[in-house]
């Protein structure tokens, strides 16, 4: 398992790199003000469908199912499906194309008139990736469950492509149509290059009758992904509307923050794709439990020390990774707050994908709701109380009420022992804040002994896990048989 999802982290890693530089190149040529905050809000909707389907939306519903028929049927089945979500992405484009000044103002109702009707305008552009990203979602299914996760994880490096290199070379002369038509095209080109990859249809194609039948099928498993996906790009966007009520600037800081935080999440993309496909392999109940517990562990391994890293450094990682003048403001704080939220974020994940291998997808969406709940009413009341801190706090209470959740309805509560992993990461989380807030004015070396001493604890924390779930695992191997949901 680790060495497929290293194989797809480095696939994806230069699309880590050209998104972050995306958002690096706009702030750059257009500073934290309402024209950024302009093209920001535009991009919302575009960019969360983007990434509901490379989170894995089609993926967890569509694997399965292609794993399910015959090899021979296999081909007619993928194109009775692109045809469908062809459709389906034209009706989006049409549908934001209409809708964008509507949209735009719900977006970003703090936005000043002039700054809304370039977002608009530049929605009615964006408009037009839907179509290519649905389909790209659908035709990564065929080379990742023949293992070849190389071109599926190069989307994002093609869909950035040739944005970042319209701001490399035209800098602060960059006009927001021409950027949101460069958006279009990577959409193009990361669909692409999926198609040689993909054999002609030697069958013959299914009939309409069964096409009808497979679409009904695929839909009654994307639905609730779809349900749960929008709950989360629900809270993303009250997320957005609270910022861009804080005031001007608001709604591109919290977007930083939030690319930042999701630096060490790569190989989680991967770790979580790879796990699912193992894990809606066939295998038996015991097996797909070992694999979650092996999944747990190396994703604690992998983001606890990037969550204390972190926070212990916010400051250094804003003036050293962003334009310069952001060190100053309020973005370090929140960023420290955001990384929180990365370890119990990658367990939920996990967990959720362990009820998507049997074809659960309702049990997910049931617990992502009740903690999306929660992070809305934070929403609603921690921002106008704390500003800025409060968008990260309210999703950290949401993430530890969805897990929580999940834990009890896959009963999972004595198999997966997060609770006490849960108070073991939150010590060196708790020693890194000490390095930004208490110590923000302490001599250089104290700093640097309390973040070299919250890494270590969160090393510990990682490396112990490991052997904590396979004492675990012995402990509650007579009832393993009836794991899972």
């Amino acid at each position: 398992m680790f060495g497929a999802a290293a194989l797809l982290t480095l696939a994806t890693l230069a699309g880590l790199a050209t998104g972050f530089a995306r958002e690096w190149l706009i702030v750059a040529a257009w500073g934290s003000g309402a024209r950024s905050d302009a093209f920001l809000v535009a991009m919302f909707l575009p960019e969360a469908l983007r990434m509901m389907m490379a989170g894995g939306l089609v993926n967890s519903a569509a694997l399965p199912l292609y794993q399910e028929q015959a090899p021979r049927r296999r081909d007619g089945w993928l194109v009775g499906q692109s045809v469908n979500l062809g459709l389906v992405g034209l009706a989006l484009a049409f549908a934001l194309w209409a809708l964008a000044p509507a949209l735009v103002a719900l977006i970003g109702p703090g936005l000043a008139a002039p700054a809304r009707d370039d977002a608009a305008a530049t929605l009615r552009t964006l408009a037009w990736c839907l179509p290519g990203i649905c389909l790209q979602a659908l035709w990564s299914v065929p080379h990742q469950a023949a293992s070849r996760f190389v071109r599926a994880g190069l989307a994002s490096f093609l869909y950035n492509l040739p944005a970042v290199c319209l701001l490399g070379f035209e800098g602060h002369a960059t006009n927001a149509t021409t950027l949101s038509a460069c958006f279009v095209g990577g959409s193009v080109l990361m669909c692409l290059v999926l198609l040689p990859g993909m054999r002609a249809g030697s069958a013959a194609m299914p009939s309409a009758t069964r096409v009808r039948r497979d679409t009904l099928a695929f839909y009654a498993r994307l639905a609730p992904l779809v349900a749960s996906s929008a709950a989360s790009q629900g809270l993303t966007l009250l997320e957005r509307i609270a910022a861009s009520l804080i005031g001007e600037g608001a709604v591109t800081l919290a977007n930083l923050a939030r690319k930042l935080v999701n630096l060490p999440l790569i190989a989680l993309v991967s770790l979580n794709q790879v796990l699912l496909g193992r894990m809606s392999a066939g295998i038996d109940a015991r097996r797909r439990l070992d694999l979650l517990r092996a999944g747990l562990a190396l994703s604690t391994l992998l983001t606890l020390p990037a969550a204390v890293a972190i926070v212990a450094a916010a400051p250094t990682l804003v003036a050293v990774l962003l334009p310069s003048g952001l060190a100053a403001g309020p973005l370090p704080n929140l960023l420290a707050w955001y990384a929180c939220v990365i370890v119990f974020g990658s367990w939920n994940a996990l967990l959720a994908r362990y009820s998507y291998a049997v074809g659960d997808t309702r049990t997910p969406l049931a617990c992502e709701l009740a903690g999306s709940a929660i992070n809305a009413v934070g929403l609603l009341l921690l921002p106008h109380w704390l500003g800025l801190p409060g968008l990260a706090l309210s999703a950290l209470a949401g993430v530890i009420a969805t897990g929580w959740l999940l834990l009890r309805k896959n009963r999972l509560l004595d198999e997966v022992d997060l609770v006490r992993e849960s108070l073991a990461a939150a010590l060196p989380l708790v020693l890194a804040a000490a390095c930004v807030h208490a110590l923000h004015a302490a001599p250089v070396w104290q700093v640097v002994i309390a973040a070299t001493l919250a890494l270590a604890c969160a090393l510990a924390a990682g490396l112990r896990l490991p052997r904590l779930w396979a004492a675990t695992r012995e402990r509650r191997s007579p009832s393993l048989s009836g794991a899972g949901p």
